[in-house]
């Protein structure tokens, strides 16, 4: 503990950290199915459809100025089903995910270097809204599952953005007083409580915000028949945790129940459980539960996933390889940096998208025959 100390880092009470992997009880053995090459500009962002039980075998990536959706067929085939292309060449989009509309059309939302959001409509294979307001370049997308029709952007600009992508509101602006400081680069839904959303970024922080007291206007973004531009938009300048678990940049958060994992440009990703003093704002202890080291992993922009029951994470490093709990995944000619992974629903099959513009398919052959 003494030289943990010495880097800055504290842990509440309980059990200390355990430095582990994620083992699953049954060991999944994976194989490469399929490589395509898509352009030679780096592919940042690859997701897959948990919204909607027809497509949980169709993804989306974007690279550059284009938004391209697959669909992962029998036996590593993967097929190209549309392809959007920004009407600005210079256009480099980061983030990508998927939400959808009120009569269940199918919506991909990403964003860029630019700062604007794109919402296409996959169901009518057309441009359904842009949304700008943020002032530099957007580093993640997240849906609200709850209510898949909003969701959230992370931002260079300090802030994050509450979006109705139905109606084209922005709801509500997390930023301020007690914001982030820095570039913000990730973001994350809790996956039960519709309330709760947390963030990490550049100035090394994880925090938990809470929208509870502004849920009247989520439900008026619904209903609401004025200009966006008109809409009340509310600023959150106050969270209502702040940690601190790491002590370099944190460029990847998700929610696990109500644990969080968090992944640095340290080579690691942590599990801990933030201890939430409800009646003083802002504060509260940590106890980090494990640490889960991935080597080669010091670059920042390279993100974990998970599949939907949360019972395997998959994390690229700047060499080509890919961690899945214990599992290391590599192919001699994957050696460069993969920005994201994405796993398919049941966990079965695993994306990987990549500096040189390349999309690499795992697919799990444990149960196979051959």
């Amino acid at each position: 503990m003494e030289d943990e100390g010495k880097k800055g880092k504290t842990f509440g009470l309980g059990c200390e950290p355990v430095v582990g992997s994620l083992a699953p009880p049954e060991k999944k053995e994976y194989r490469i199915t399929n490589r395509l090459q898509e352009g030679q500009r780096p592919i940042y962002a690859v997701a897959f459809n948990f919204l909607d039980s027809r497509y949980l075998n169709v993804f989306v990536t974007v690279g550059g100025n284009r938004i391209t959706v697959y669909q992962c067929l029998e036996g590593g085939v993967i097929s190209v089903l549309q392809s959007y292309v920004d009407e600005d060449k210079d256009e480099a989009f980061y983030a990508v995910s998927w939400a959808c509309s009120d009569e269940g059309s199918p919506f991909i939302v990403a964003g860029g270097s630019k700062g604007i959001i794109r919402v296409i409509d996959a169901g009518r294979e057309s441009i359904y809204r842009s949304f700008i307001g943020h002032g530099n370049c957007i580093n993640e997308v997240r849906t609200q599952t709850l209510k898949p029709a909003l969701v959230i952007s992370a931002s260079r600009d300090e802030s994050l953005r509450f979006w109705n992508t139905q109606t084209g509101i922005c709801i509500l602006i997390f930023a301020g007083a007690g914001g982030h400081r820095y570039e913000i680069l990730s973001v994350d839904f809790h996956p039960s409580d519709i309330y709760r959303i947390c963030s990490c970024g550049m100035d090394t922080t994880v925090k938990i915000w809470s929208i509870k007291d502004f849920w009247t206007y989520v439900e008026k973004s619904f209903t609401w028949t004025d200009l966006p531009s008109k809409f009340p938009t509310k600023f959150v300048q106050h969270p209502v945790y702040t940690a601190s678990v790491h002590v370099n940049y944190v460029d990847c958060t998700r929610w696990l129940g109500d644990f969080i994992l968090s992944k640095s440009v340290d080579d690691e990703i942590m599990l801990w459980e933030p201890k939430v003093k409800e009646e003083i704002t802002g504060t509260g202890a940590v106890d980090v539960l494990q640490k889960y080291p991935i080597p080669a992993c010091d670059i920042w922009f390279i993100k974990f996933s998970c599949d939907f029951h949360f019972n395997i994470a998959t994390v690229g490093n700047r060499t080509g390889k890919i961690y899945v709990w214990e599992l290391q995944l590599s192919h001699p000619e994957s050696n460069s940096p993969i920005r994201q992974t994405a796993t398919s629903f049941d966990g079965s099959t695993i994306l990987s998208c990549t500096e040189d513009g390349t999309i690499w398919r795992w697919d799990d052959v444990s149960n196979s025959s051959t």
